[in-house]
């Protein structure tokens, strides 16, 4: 008999780019093709999360008698003869499979917390179970000790993945040893960064991983009680995270005498409203409190008082999920990938100007070439590469010099950047880079509690000197102020988002100085970018006077007669590029 297994994803790319409109094709073909019954008997669909390569959706896995096939960009239309010819008829469709771009994507990536991402059907718990979950929290809580749950942890090298790196055995080791009638495990599942899903993919691809890793950092602390502090903006994630949490305690996972032991552990949803500064512990810890989301002094540090006072451990989503797969295969196995430092593997958001743009989990210490180019396929365009933006507003831009750059926390940390949450945006040669830098400090200035006036105010002069710079209204000493203040803002700041919010800035002015310096003393942006310092104008030995730039100008500001060159009144232009855009003689010249 043959058993046919069909796999469609419904990550957030594959909803997008019509992942339910195809899982109802194969539901509506499956039904009226004539499939021989002993096919249609052993065919099932699924819904699964991201499959990682968010570029090519909708992605989908045909899997019959064990050999799978995959296919790219289908639509709904497309699926009547899938099932037809290769279903029924046994013969792929060779020009709707994934080509090589598709393999080399995953050729180096090592899948540890996205194992089971693309795999398993996020609404089906017996389906995490067929794959050994639950098998490690089970097993800690009938047979290990608590300390001994931690000592794994420690071995294995684990740490934070949610920006700071720390070590997360030392983390939960604080806490074990803590002496109370009450403590916490919080799962922050808060990420914020502009172009960073990482969390929000695990979640909405395999939620149990995360309550799994809970239930075992949970009894190695000696929790009872935790939350999964995650932001209303995500609403499959929540949607698919209520699923798992009511279909684990229907089994007996979570709640009273777990797994039939003495020990009880549950959790519960607290939805955040989209403060990025509720990333930091101790401001999430208000939130959760009913408090408005404001970091406050540390120490004391939450394992010793955190939520209402009690010793509380926070790790993010990527680091709990990592939890039940080094229980599974042991502190040496996970420790045996990655550098010295920087234990494991780490899953980025790879976003930007590039040709395989999607969800990656790669060994630590991989260098930024062989993810852009080996991995990512490239440039979009055959353009030049100008940087690498890592660790979302808190990181720093690596120019592409210093591409072989090791990715860990030491080496980026020591090239002014950041692991960060696993945010990663490629820039190109139309990038510019003091845009850039004002881009992310829009965003962390906005995002500023107000609580600290290094953060409060040192960022809104930060921003104001850039904007000053960007529309050409600069001074040489905006550099050298720039670059004090930053420095200022991340020493005296009290929360991590000041701490690192004026990276930016200075990795940029470290490694793009000419930019700056081009917008000051040229009135220039090299990369022609910033509206203020942009000049459009007509080359009139190739204007044929079509008239289509005149049509597309919304200012007025083109004038002149059909079949002669046209003239751009200065004065009027609003510098909006529209008649660049269209002009098809490229006779608009941009300055």
């Amino acid at each position: 008999m043959s058993n046919v297994t069909i796999k469609v994803c419904m990550g957030p790319g594959g909803i997008a780019s019509g992942g339910p409109e195809v899982i109802s094709a194969f539901e509506t073909e499956l039904k009226q093709a004539d499939i021989p019954a002993e096919i249609h008997k052993g065919c099932s669909l699924h819904k699964v999360g991201c499959f990682g390569l968010c570029s090519k959706d909708v992605l989908v896995d045909l899997i019959i008698d064990g050999k799978k096939t995959t296919y790219q960009y289908v639509k709904p239309d497309m699926v009547r003869q899938i099932v037809n010819e290769h279903i029924v008829g046994g013969k792929a469709i060779h020009e709707w499979l994934v080509n090589k771009d598709y393999y080399n994507f995953y050729r180096k990536q090592i899948k540890v917390v996205l194992s089971d991402c693309g795999i398993i059907d996020y609404d089906s718990i017996d389906s995490y179970i067929t794959g050994s979950g639950y098998k490690a929290a089970e097993k800690v809580i009938a047979s290990m000790r608590p300390e001994d749950v931690t000592a794994i942890i420690k071995r294995s090298g684990l740490r934070g993945r949610g920006g700071a790196g720390f070590p997360t055995g030392v983390k939960w080791e604080a806490a074990g040893k803590q002496v109370s009638n009450q403590k916490y495990i919080i799962c922050n599942a808060d990420e914020g960064d502009p172009g960073a899903f990482m969390d929000r993919a695990v979640i909405e691809g395999n939620p149990h991983i995360v309550i799994e890793g809970m239930i075992i950092g949970a009894y190695a602390i000696g929790a009872d009680k935790g939350y999964v502090y995650i932001r209303a903006e995500y609403p499959l994630a929540v949607e698919r995270l209520k699923k798992a949490l009511s279909d684990a305690k229907n089994k007996g996972f979570l709640g009273d005498k777990i797994f039939g032991s003495k020990f009880s552990f549950d959790i519960k949803i607290k939805l955040g409203a989209g403060a990025f500064v509720c990333g930091e512990e101790t401001a999430l810890i208000a939130s959760i409190e009913g408090q408005r989301g404001m970091p406050r002094a540390k120490p004391p540090f939450p394992v010793y008082q955190g939520l209402w006072g009690k010793p509380t451990v926070i790790n993010n989503v990527e680091t709990l999920a990592n939890v039940p797969y080094i229980v599974r295969n042991g502190a040496e196995w996970f420790s045996s990938m990655g550098t010295e430092k920087s234990k494991g593997t780490k899953v980025f958001a790879l976003t930007g100007k590039i040709k395989n743009s999607g969800l990656i989990e790669v060994p630590m210490g991989i260098t930024l070439r062989e993810i852009i180019y080996e991995i990512g396929g490239g440039i979009e365009g055959g353009k030049a590469l100008k940087a690498v933006q890592t660790g979302g507003p808190s990181g720093g831009c690596i120019p592409a010099e210093m591409l072989d750059i090791n990715v860990d926390y030491e080496s980026l940390a020591k090239a002014g950047s950041i692991v960060g949450s696993g945010g990663m945006i490629v820039l190109d040669e139309d990038d510019c880079m003091v845009n850039i830098a004002k881009y992310f400090l829009s965003f962390t200035q906005a995002e500023s509690c107000g609580k600290c006036v290094p953060c409060r105010i040192g960022t809104k002069r930060l921003l104001e000197i850039l904007e000053r710079i960007t529309k050409g209204e600069g001074k040489e000493s905006d550099l050298e102020l720039m670059e004090s203040l930053g420095n200022d803002v991340k020493a005296t700041s009290l929360c991590g988002l000041g701490q690192t919010a004026p990276n930016p800035i200075l990795s940029t002015m470290k490694y793009f100085r000419h930019e700056y310096e081009a917008h000051i003393r040229d009135k220039k942006c090299p990369a022609k970018v910033c509206r203020d310092l942009i000049t459009y104008s007509v080359i009139e030995d190739t204007c044929s006077g079509c008239g289509a730039c005149m049509r597309a100008c919304p200012a007025k500001a083109i004038t002149g007669e059909k079949k002669k060159p046209h003239y751009i009144n200065q004065e009027l232009c609003i510098k909006c590029g529209a008649c660049f855009d269209v002009c098809k003689f490229k006779s608009i010249k941009r300055d």
